[in-house]
């Protein structure tokens, strides 16, 4: 790998951009990718502070805005691999008990693969769309959870209209898996890709929570079409 270098300040500071020298065997958009991940402050970052993934700090971004990660909270990440959320859910619900005088909350965290522990948080090999597993959720958490999270993507088809409503689709399950395990006032977070099939899902929201909010973290990339949904005050059924 090389660096370019560009002065962008006009004051005598300088832009290093890291370019990827040797490409033997890669596409171009592979080189790109890499390339876009070397440069990427935030996957700069998540080395640093020992999160999993870059994706941390769209949950960091979007708690400090609408502060549903409180000491004591349960939580569940649907999808949790590679474990970054349920990094971030266990510092901030207190899960290991370091933030003394706090109540200690608890990150359960469920996945189709096996994810590498979290300190912190129970993690389960469990596909949350078959029969009986909002069920079992709740078995191991013990109660009803106060927050359910979900960074889900369904795998890209290269269609971006069939993408979209596969995620819609993903996260409209995940929504009625809230639906049945959470808590009255629980909040459900969730991304969703824009695009134009979200109405249906933004409707079924807003008869279950008081509040829903569509945004869009800095840590999302801007070309990226994502875009989480915040629903909080569960109501319960309609």
């Amino acid at each position: 790998m090389r660096e370019n270098s560009k002065n962008t300040s006009g004051r005598g500071q300088r832009d290093l951009k890291v370019r990827v020298k040797k490409a033997r065997g890669k596409s171009v958009a592979q080189v790109r990718w890499l390339e876009r991940q070397l440069n990427d402050p935030y996957v700069k970052r998540a080395r640093t502070e020992g999160f999993r993934g870059r994706a941390a700090y769209k949950l960091v971004e979007l708690d400090d805005k609408y502060q549903f990660l409180k000491p004591g909270a349960r939580v569940v990440d649907l999808g949790s691999a590679p474990g970054g959320w349920c990094q971030v859910a266990v510092a901030r619900v207190n899960a290991l008990g370091e933030k003394k005088g706090k109540a200690i909350g608890k990150v359960l965290g469920v996945d189709l693969q096996v994810v590498e522990p979290v300190a912190g948080a129970e993690l389960y090999q469990l596909d949350f769309l078959s029969e009986g597993a909002d069920a079992q959720v709740q078995s191991w958490l013990g109660s009803p959870a106060d927050v359910v999270l979900s960074d889900m993507a369904a795998a890209s088809s290269g269609h971006k209209q069939t993408d979209h409503l596969r995620i819609i689709s993903l996260c409209e399950a995940a929504a009625y898996f809230a639906f049945d395990v959470l808590e009255i006032g629980g909040s459900f977070v969730a991304k969703v890709l824009a695009g134009g099939a979200e109405g249906d899902l933004q409707k079924l929201l807003k008869q279950r929570f008081t509040k829903v909010a569509n945004v869009k973290p800095p840590a999302s990339r801007a070309d990226s079409s994502e875009k989480f949904v915040v629903a909080l005050g569960y109501r319960g059924a309609p």
